[in-house]
């Protein structure tokens, strides 16, 4: 199959030929063609001429040493789109030394995923975390993936308003919740509660929440979901290792700035402190450059992997991460760039 496949874009096709429309539908979900534009309207300056033996694209995050910066963003209940499920996408980030994101929503058990992707000596399961509705039952679910394996806590907080716009199948749930096998998102929502400020927000995280999480873990924890500066500085203040800038695919909040937009102004209040990572929108090995560009240590890697895995399963997603290295080290080699370090907005150019 992937012999017929030149770029990541080509899985698309693939995927949603291989998909139910309602499944296909609910993938494509959300206003994300403003992240996938902002990215693609960067423009960059060759640089040739340059020696660009012994390059790589390595860095270290936490203390983990990683082959590339792209790692895989978490995704919800992926027995939707592969039998295999995120089992399979673990271990394709696992033998692509990609650190694989664990959802609080992942249809299968939490335990069997880090081991897939912590397999192969990898150091690749990091675990997504939604605030449970209270500190006592986010706390279990914690410590489940702490006891799994994990390395690392990625505390999603862009999401506390949750619509249901897919009814998922009955064999397919997230398995590691507490009582919530045949429930879908709408169905958790507080028995009575007619508004969002009484029903979601009233059991949504705040910034107390995030300072006692802190308190819970020793594990690197990321603050997932930040657009605005002042959020930023917050998130420092609270102990927080690192930041993701996102803005969920789009999936969540019409209109919101491309997440490439937010970066540059956070990386800059930031100044440094702790890495920022970039969600949303990421295509291609090219975007993945223009991310790090705009101060970005590290990009999540969302819908293309799984068009993989809708495709072709685990040989599906090792390929799309392969294909977005590969392109990365292209660009890289392009611009004069020998190293990550070497990247910066001086790559880039305002003409066009």
């Amino acid at each position: 199959m992937t012999v017929h496949v030149h770029a990541v874009q080509d899985y698309a096709a693939l995927a949603r030929s291989s998909l139910e429309p309602a499944v296909w539908e609910y993938l494509a979900d959300g206003d994300n063609e403003d992240n996938v534009s902002a990215l693609r309207a960067c423009r960059l300056v060759p640089r040739p001429l340059r020696d660009m033996r012994g390059g790589n694209t390595r860095l270290t995050l936490f203390r983990q040493t990683l082959a590339h910066p792209v790692l895989l963003a978490p995704i919800a209940y992926q027995r939707l789109f592969h039998p295999d499920g995120e089992i399979a996408s673990a271990l394709a980030a696992s033998a692509q030394g990609a650190p694989f994101l664990i959802s609080s929503l992942a249809s299968q058990p939490l335990e069997a995923i880090a081991g897939a992707a912590n397999s192969e000596g990898a150091q690749g399961a990091w675990f997504q975390l939604y605030w449970q509705g209270e500190r006592q039952r986010t706390l279990r679910l914690l410590k489940r993936a702490m006891r799994s394996g994990c390395s690392a806590v990625v505390f999603t907080v862009d999401a506390p308003v949750k619509i249901a716009r897919f009814q998922l199948p009955k064999e397919v749930f997230a398995v590691n919740l507490e009582n919530v096998e045949g429930q879908d998102e709408k169905d958790a929502r507080p028995a009575g509660a007619g508004t969002v400020f009484n029903g979601w927000m009233a059991q949504a995280p705040t910034w107390d929440d995030l300072a006692w999480l802190r308190q819970q873990t020793p594990l690197p924890l990321l603050l997932k979901g930040l657009l605005h500066p002042d959020d930023a500085d917050s998130a420092i203040a609270a102990g927080c290792d690192a930041i993701v800038v996102s803005n969920h695919g789009g999936r969540v909040l019409q209109g919101t700035p491309p997440s490439l937009h937010a970066l540059q102004a956070i990386a800059k209040r930031v100044g440094g402190r702790i890495p920022v990572l970039l969600d949303s929108g990421v295509r291609t090995g090219r975007d993945v450059f223009v991310a790090l560009a705009h101060g970005a240590s590290a990009v999540l890697l969302g819908r293309p992997y799984v068009w993989g895995l809708a495709a072709n399963g685990a040989m599906g997603v090792a390929h799309v991460i392969r294909l977005l290295r590969d392109e990365l080290e292209m660009t890289m080699a392009l611009t004069g760039c020998k190293h990550l370090k070497d990247i910066g907005l001086h790559c880039t150019s305002a003409i066009g």
